[in-house]
């Protein structure tokens, strides 16, 4: 029996800043509750939304840490210009978007005794990761180049067995970027399994 989320954790996803529907983060503590213990793996942290859901799983699951990666100067569609863009989050010294402050006080209200939070670019984090993973949730960057990278980087990390999930993954371009999509044909054409789908988000486990 899937474990419940508790009011404070649906509490703290609602308070915290991003993009992540209810249904989908429901969603998504149900996979990694599923998953085994050891390391589990996110990339794309923004202010720590899913990281709440994920840190709950990781408790339930018990014997698991999570790495959260993300650079915190947002993705393209978080820039000036773009549909997503929050003024809020501009740093005044160096005029980027900065979501680190913002995740900074999710992590020490809700999350800090089970995430280790990295602040890189994937590119950086890619270089040196050789830790298994059972639990890898990609919602990064999601241009084209860098949502191939991000999977052809850490998919292979993922045991078998191992659960992948990917958000914001829309087959009909009409409905949103094409990228994720991309990621998960990648991913089912290189042995992953689809186990369930909610809205924009695919989970799949390595066979």
């Amino acid at each position: 029996m899937t474990p419940q989320l508790p009011q404070h954790v649906l509490d703290a996803f609602d308070a915290t800043t991003g993009f992540m529907p209810l249904d989908e983060g429901r969603a998504l503590f149900e996979a990694a509750c599923t998953a085994r213990p050891g390391a589990w793996l996110e990339i794309g942290t923004y202010c720590g939304k899913s990281t709440v859901l994920l840190a709950q799983a990781a408790r339930e699951v018990g014997g698991t840490q999570l790495v959260t990666v993300d650079h915190h100067h947002g993705s393209e569609e978080n820039q000036p210009g773009w549909e997503w863009h929050d003024t809020s989050m501009v740093d005044e010294h160096s005029g980027l978007l900065d979501t680190l402050p913002s995740f900074r006080r999710t992590w020490d209200d809700h999350v800090r005794d089970v995430v280790t939070a990295v602040v890189a670019t994937t590119e950086q984090v890619a270089a040196w990761w050789s830790t298994p993973v059972e639990f890898l949730f990609l919602d990064g960057n999601h241009v084209e180049e860098m949502a191939q990278h991000d999977y052809a980087a850490f998919a292979q990390h993922v045991a078998p067995g191992g659960l992948l999930a990917v958000h914001d993954v829309f087959p009909d371009p009409n409905d949103g970027g094409q990228a994720p999509w991309h990621v998960v044909e990648r991913a089912l054409a290189e042995g992953f399994e689809e186990v369930s789908v909610t809205g924009s988000l695919r989970v799949l486990r390595r066979a």
